[in-house]
C-alpha cells in the first residue's frame, strides 16, 4: 500500500529478488543496448550514451503510475517517474541551453521549488505519459546536435564559461549511469527485479 506522494507504508512486505535471465535485466535477445565496440571517440561517447539511456527505459519498463510514482527510501523524494522528469530537464539544460544557446524554462520546475521533478511525480497515468513525451523529445534534440556537430569540440556556454560538446556527452553518462544506479534500487524495491 502507498500514501498519495506513492511512499510505500511500512506494513506492506518487501518483494522477493528476481532477474530476468542470468544476472541480466532481461535476456540477450531483448536487450536493446550494444555491449561496446565503438569505432572512434564520437561513436563511444554516443554508443555508452545511448545504452545509458536506453538502460533507464528498461528499469522503467512494464510499470503502471502508481510504481513508477513510488519512493522507495523515505524520506527521499526520489522515484523512477521523478528520475524521468529530472533526466528530461538535464538533456534539455545541455543541449538546448548549454550548447545550442536556445535557453527555455526548465521542464519540471516549478517557481521556487528546484526540486518539483522529483516532488511533483505523481501516480496519474497522464504525468507518466507527459514525463515520457518530454525526455524522449529531448532526447531527439539532442541526437540531432550531436548528429550535426562537425566535431566534439563545438562549444556552449555553462556558468559563463566555455565547454566542449566532448565534456558534455561525458557528463551526460556520468549523470544517467549515477541516476541508472538509483533506478536499479528503485526498481528492486518496486517489484524485485535486479540485474544489469
Amino acid at each position: 500500500m502507498t500514501d498519495h506522494r506513492g511512499t510505500r507504508n511500512a506494513e506492506q512486505p518487501l518483494p522477493e529478488r528476481v532477474t530476468g535471465w542470468g544476472d541480466r535485466f532481461v535476456g540477450p535477445d531483448e536487450d536493446p543496448r550494444g555491449d561496446g565496440g565503438f569505432d572512434g571517440e564520437r561513436a563511444t561517447l554516443v554508443g555508452y550514451l545511448r545504452n545509458q539511456r536506453l538502460t533507464l527505459e528498461l528499469k522503467c519498463a512494464g510499470l503502471d503510475a502508481e510504481a513508477l510514482a513510488r519512493r522507495a527510501v523515505p524520506p527521499s523524494n526520489m522515484s523512477l517517474l521523478g528520475l524521468v522528469r529530472h533526466l528530461a530537464g538535464v538533456e534539455q539544460y545541455w543541449f538546448r541551453e548549454a550548447l545550442a544557446g536556445r535557453p527555455e524554462p526548465r521542464h519540471y520546475r516549478a517557481g521556487e521549488n528546484p526540486d518539483a521533478d522529483f516532488d511533483d511525480a505523481v501516480a496519474d497515468p497522464e504525468a507518466v505519459a507527459d514525463a515520457w513525451r518530454t525526455w524522449r523529445a529531448e532526447v531527439d534534440f539532442a541526437e540531432r546536435f550531436v548528429a550535426a556537430a562537425p566535431d566534439l569540440a563545438v562549444t556552449g556556454q555553462h556558468d559563463g564559461e566555455p565547454i566542449a560538446l566532448r565534456e558534455v556527452l561525458v557528463h551526460l553518462i556520468e549523470e544517467y549511469a549515477r541516476h541508472n544506479g538509483h533506478a536499479d534500487l528503485l526498481r528492486e524495491r518496486i517489484d524485485g527485479r535486479i540485474g544489469q
